[in-house]
């Protein structure tokens, strides 16, 4: 919007998810969705949902933290969520679950965790449906992020449970793409053309 200053205020991204643009300068962020959990004038934070930790996975990290997984079912890819604090886990799932110490409700769909009774949850078969862990997270300082959408550095499209949890991780920045009109072919065959 002309003449308007980038607060925060202005876009309501908390629940959205970020499409990075194939002109992305950092390559940790290249092709990466990221789900935002949160956003406000103080900055965001969110996960990366569509690259896994090489050579990880959920039993992997429930070993280190001693925790024995009892439902071997629950084993699953562990993902990079970003940049930020690489040895904290988060877990982003379905709002049929609440953790005792702390769970931020996202949206209706979505929900996340970053306490340790998730993942003893977890192991044990009593924690939520649909889940999606990660170690580290990506954040903005205030109007960092509002800057880097303004400098076409993101897409954006809403934050919807087949995307994050059911998709192929291959396919969900071009299935991303998709939800809001845009071919990845012709998007990164135009990326910087005026």
């Amino acid at each position: 919007m002309e003449g308007s200053n980038a607060t925060g205020t202005e876009l309501e991204l908390t629940g959205k998810m970020l499409i990075a643009m194939p002109g992305m300068g950092d390559t940790r962020f290249a092709h990466s969705v990221v789900f935002l959990c949160a956003h406000s004038k103080e900055g965001a934070m969110g996960l990366i949902v569509n690259k896994t930790v090489d050579g990880m996975r959920v039993s992997d990290l429930l070993k280190q933290l001693s925790i024995t997984m009892e439902q071997p079912e629950n084993d699953g890819n562990l993902y990079f969520g970003g940049p930020v604090e690489g040895g904290r886990g988060f877990v982003l799932h379905s709002t049929d679950y609440s953790s005792d110490l702390s769970t931020l409700e996202v949206s209706g769909t979505f929900s996340m965790t970053a306490t340790l009774d998730v993942l003893e949850d977890m192991a044990c078969g009593k924690g939520p449906d649909r889940t999606l862990m990660a170690l580290g997270y990506s954040g903005w300082g205030p109007g960092q992020l509002e800057s880097e959408i303004a400098a076409n550095g993101w897409l954006i499209c809403d934050g919807y449970p087949e995307l994050v949890f059911d998709a192929a991780n291959a396919e969900k920045w071009p299935e991303a793409l998709r939800s809001i009109g845009v071919d990845a072919l012709s998007l990164s065959a135009t990326a910087g053309h005026a």
